[in-house]
């Protein structure tokens, strides 16, 4: 018997019974809609959650500060104090350690030729005061780099635009310090003049000059432009209590170089001294190099943090979620493997006197066996693309009106259903795969049937 002439008789008896084949391969369709429903939940939480957490830039992103090493060989830090007492002489010393790694241009010119590094800068957040419409207040001036253009906190602006160019005396405001500007319109902001002003160390700076607990500083003046109002702070945790304003990164360096960056200590009569940054962020291209990156970083001496170990966590929490809801979706399509299978029992007790004949003329057991599993295949085949339709259908639904509930709450619509390309070819392997499972038993059992008593079966 050939190929083909068993694909024909398996679609015949297919044929001839319908209405136990239309309702097996429903089944069949209602488990694989269960397992890719469920599956396709936990994927689109997955992008959502973690997806939106990449896209900010916190998992890409490192902080680097300047660290303080052990010379090798040697004890930690601490030990080998003076252990002598009452006029003993003490056998150790405290621990030499190498001078702190400077944070200055030429380490940050080091982190940007790593590989897989995009973009490498100081994190400035600059003591300056602001004038609009009279009032004169404090705030922290932060360098925003033209690489956070579209990401992070300016995915999305809330009024205006980002930084037209990177060296323009241009300025974004949050939302918060621009509700504390104009409350009642912060979006009349936009295009308006803030002028900004810092204490510059030199004295003759060309600002106004000012005496500060008898102290002479000279106050300069800046006028920037606001181009933007942005939800929130990028810098994290730098609130402070005190509203931020964001310029760009290379006019706050030009402003850093000059301002009196701790004022208490300058008010002390502390020297100026060379320009270091408390900070710098360094970017790779992807969080999966990230770690590879912070190792780097710490070999050059300097102590390097992300929030890498934290992604890895929430992506194998959501693995551990899609198993566990792959579990409870593969009990529907476990019943209806039952359902297959009776399926098919049913078709040899119909079909014996069938089976004896094909058996008498020479058809062999390999040949009935394959015409009972072409069958048992075609109705997982069948049931597979059909569970994957009804499964797409029945998550958008889902979807739509969960979207209109948290739209209604204030939050932001997504996608909670996803049904990526791999889950689709999954899906319709796993249903061809169970369905010959739960077909092989009746195959077998058709193909043992004794070709006498199977004619003289009634």
């Amino acid at each position: 018997m050939t190929f083909t002439d068993t694909l024909l008789l398996a679609f015949r008896n297919l044929r001839q019974s319908r209405l136990r084949t239309s309702l097996t391969t429903l089944g069949v369709a209602i488990g694989i809609a269960s397992l890719a429903g469920m599956v396709s939940l936990g994927v689109g939480l997955q992008e959502q959650v973690v997806g939106r957490l990449t896209q900010s830039g916190v998992f890409d992103s490192i902080t680097v500060t300047s660290g303080r090493a052990n010379i090798p060989g040697l004890g930690g830090m601490g030990r080998g104090r003076a252990a002598g007492r009452g006029g003993q002489g003490g056998q150790g010393s405290t621990t030499p350690t190498t001078p702190a790694a400077p944070l200055d241009d030429a380490a940050v010119a080091r982190f940007a030729a790593l590989s897989h590094v995009r973009d490498a800068y100081p994190t400035l957040r600059i003591p300056m005061s602001y004038k609009y419409d009279g009032r004169t207040n404090a705030a922290l001036a932060a360098g925003i780099p033209e690489s956070s253009r579209g990401e992070g906190a300016f995915q999305s602006i809330t009024h205006g635009t980002f930084f037209p160019d990177a060296t323009g005396a241009s300025v974004m405001l949050t939302l918060e310090m621009a509700q504390q500007l104009n409350a009642d319109a912060p979006a009349s902001l936009v295009g308006q003049t803030l002028e900004l002003s810092y204490a510059d160390s030199a004295p003759n700076a060309g600002g106004t000059p000012e005496f500060v607990a008898g102290v002479q500083v000279t106050r300069v003046s800046l006028p920037f432009t606001i181009v933007g109002i942005v939800e929130r702070d990028p810098a994290p945790g730098a609130s402070l209590g005190l509203s931020a304003i964001m310029i760009p990164l290379e006019q706050a360096r030009a402003i850093n170089a000059r301002a009196i960056a701790n004022p208490q200590a300058f008010l002390q009569g502390a020297a100026p001294q060379t320009r270091r940054y408390t900070g710098v962020t360094v970017r790779v291209n992807s969080a999966a190099n990230t770690q590879d990156v912070q190792d780097q970083i710490k070999a050059m001496g300097f102590t390097a943090f992300s929030l890498n170990d934290a992604l890895q966590g929430a992506k194998r929490a959501f693995l551990l979620l899609d198993i566990l809801l792959a579990l409870v979706g593969s009990i529907a399509l476990a019943v209806s493997s039952l359902g297959i299978v009776n399926t098919m029992v049913m078709s040899i007790l119909e079909r014996t006197r069938e089976i004896g004949i094909m058996k008498a003329i020479g058809g062999s057991d390999r040949d009935v066996r394959g015409i009972f599993l072409v069958e048992a295949a075609t109705i997982g085949l069948i049931g597979g693309v059909a569970g994957i339709v009804l499964g797409w259908g029945v998550g958008r639904l889902i979807n739509i009106g969960a979207n209109i509930y948290i739209e209604r709450q204030g939050g932001t619509a997504g996608d909670l259903f996803s049904l990526p390309w791999w889950l689709i070819l999954g899906a319709m392997a796993f249903a061809l795969v169970v369905s010959l499972v739960a077909g092989s038993y009746p195959a077998r059992r058709a193909a043992r049937l004794d070709p006498i008593q199977a004619l003289r079966h009634e």
